[in-house]
């Protein structure tokens, strides 16, 4: 199984909707995803995933599966920290502008401890950080991703960090959704503790991951082919992400 992983175009967030170049990107990740063939598309419920997952639905014939537990607002609320004025998030007042965890520079360098990369998989446990349900998160998303796989077919072994293939397919399984959400969604497939892979990977609009599903010897241990891979703005001549990168 090859599973693609791509993060909705550009969009306004306030309304809930892709921007015009947002719907340009999505017609050329269809493009390409035609290209490559996809047998099951599957969407957050988010307006601007699923807008973005419409014109490969169009190109590919295929219906659109809609799972809200993608959905980057329930990630919001567990994955983001007041910034402002503090940047532990700690201020008396609670408030100030939320980001996620990992853009503020003070969390970033927690994560990055030796005090917790030793807590390994329970490095939410860091009695260090400032108040926050990173552990809710983590634990909501392993549920319901080892859900999702399960019914394509693969078990998740977490004790052994790797997937059982009860039924494995050749099928191309197509997910759109949300950077902040897929920083969660990779760190759960994948086995990689969150700090490690929120504070040293990230994602463009429309950004193209891949990971294979590979057997051998009656497991899996996926495999990241690619990730945030734009070559299909490159090829319809769009301007990518990283000329006017904004962080949130």
């Amino acid at each position: 199984m090859l599973l693609y992983y791509i993060r909705h175009g550009e969009p306004t967030y306030d309304p809930d909707e892709l921007t015009p170049n947002g719907r340009r990107q999505a017609e050329a990740i269809a493009r390409r995803l035609a290209r490559f063939g996809v047998d099951k598309i599957f969407s957050s419920s988010s307006i601007r995933a699923q807008q973005t997952a419409k014109p490969t639905a169009e190109l590919t014939r295929r219906e659109i599966v809609t799972l809200d537990w993608c959905h980057e607002d329930y990630a919001k609320e567990e994955m983001m920290l007041p910034s402002a004025g503090d940047p532990t998030g700690n201020s008396p007042s609670g408030g100030g502008k939320r980001r996620w965890c990992f853009y503020i520079p003070e969390i970033v360098r927690m994560m990055n401890s030796h005090e917790v990369r030793v807590l390994d998989d329970k490095w939410y446990d860091y009695p260090g950080f400032p108040p926050n349900r990173f552990k809710e998160g983590v634990l909501r998303v392993d549920r319901e991703v080892d859900t999702w796989l399960a019914g394509l077919g693969y078990e998740h072994d977490r004790k052994n960090r790797c997937f059982i293939p009860r039924k494995p397919t050749s099928e191309r399984i197509a997910l759109f959704a949300h950077h902040g959400f897929g920083m969660l969604f990779f760190s759960s497939v994948l086995d990689i503790p969150y700090p490690q892979f929120a504070t040293r990977f990230d994602q463009s609009f429309t950004g193209f991951s891949v990971i294979d599903f590979y057997e051998e010897g009656g497991m899996v241990f996926p495999r990241m082919l690619e990730l945030s891979n734009d070559a299909h703005l490159y090829r319809q001549d769009l301007p990518t992400t990283y000329n006017n990168y904004v962080r949130f």
